[in-house]
């Protein structure tokens, strides 16, 4: 069975680092599992690696799609799969990395989301729904047909609520019932996940360092760019946290000191998150990045730890 590194961690961890030193150690390509790098023109504030940072190693599923278009998990699972495969073919490691704990889950739980139809007429529906009685409306909805689907998904991330009201509404089995079974069905990789972590006060620093840093790179220029080129806040990008508050600042809806405190804050929020997230998969190994901080140390503990089967770390 081929063998698959997975990475993942909170935001401004240091995962893409860890991913691309460990790329050189094992012959390695990288395949991104993050929701808002797989958009094009929109670099800074979704904090790709650029050209110098990639170190010449080649990046899957980063610029996949424009602003304004819809990219599904199911769509993820599809296309990490393909790349996946690709790089195996050429006799090199796939090294997945990123913070979408739903692309993450879908990868190591093998979640098939191909029997699931896309109605793009109930989905308009729905969201109107939500625009005239509330997110927290259609999240009551889905808690009346899916409650543990609802228990997992916050009232405010209308894009999950919908699809799963979707998959029901054509299916009449929740999307934990697809999932269940999919789950059921073996992986053909066969998966080592190492999680980042740090202390909690250190990576608060380290999130709010990294928004500064995009401004002093100019994620102001870069939002006015997608302005210019016909991108809005109705394109399903310009709502990821960073774009949408630089379009209210742009708008002189709110000052550049409050955009950037919002930013800050939401980024320090979402990293609570995805900490929770990843505490709760299977089979992940912690690092601590408290105790070590050489992350090409770490590659090559990580490289020892695979050549003997997980029993290194």
């Amino acid at each position: 069975m081929n063998k698959v590194i997975v990475i993942v961690g909170p935001t401004a961890s240091g995962k893409t680092a860890l991913s691309i030193s460990l790329a050189k150690e094992m012959n390695g390509e990288i395949v991104s599992a993050d929701s808002m790098q797989i958009y094009k023109y929109m670099d800074i504030g979704t904090a790709k690696p650029d050209l110098e940072e990639m170190s010449g190693i080649k990046h899957y599923l980063i610029d996949e799609v424009n602003p304004d278009e819809e990219f599904s998990v199911a769509r993820f699972k599809e296309l990490v799969t393909k790349y996946i495969d690709e790089i195996l073919d050429k006799g090199k490691q796939p090294i997945v990395v990123g913070g979408t704990g739903l692309y993450i889950n879908s990868l190591l739980y093998n979640i098939d989301f191909s029997e699931t139809v896309s109605d793009w007429e109930l989905r308009e529906e729905l969201k109107k729904e939500a625009l005239e009685m509330g997110n927290e409306y259609l999240h009551d909805k889905l808690k009346s047909v899916d409650p543990i689907a609802a228990g997992k998904i916050h009232k405010n991330d209308l894009k999950r609520i919908i699809r799963a009201l979707e998959v029901y509404e054509y299916s009449k089995k929740t999307i934990t019932e697809h999932q269940e079974v999919s789950r059921q069905i073996p992986s053909k990789y066969e998966f080592y996940a190492y999680g980042l972590k740090m202390d909690r006060e250190r990576l608060y620093n380290r999130i709010n360092q990294r928004v500064d840093i995009m401004f002093e790179r100019g994620l102001i220029e870069e939002v006015k760019g997608l302005i210019n080129m016909g991108y809005d806040k109705h394109s399903v990008a310009m709502q990821a946290l960073g774009y949408k508050e630089l379009l209210l600042y742009l708008r002189d809806e709110i000052s550049l000191d409050d955009a950037k405190e919002i930013i800050k804050m939401g980024s320090r929020r979402y990293a609570k998150r995805q900490i929770t997230w990843f505490k709760k998969t299977e089979g992940v190994k912690w690092i601590d990045l408290d105790l070590e901080m050489d992350i090409n140390k770490i590659a090559k503990n990580i490289k020892n730890d695979i050549a003997t089967n997980g029993n290194f770390l």
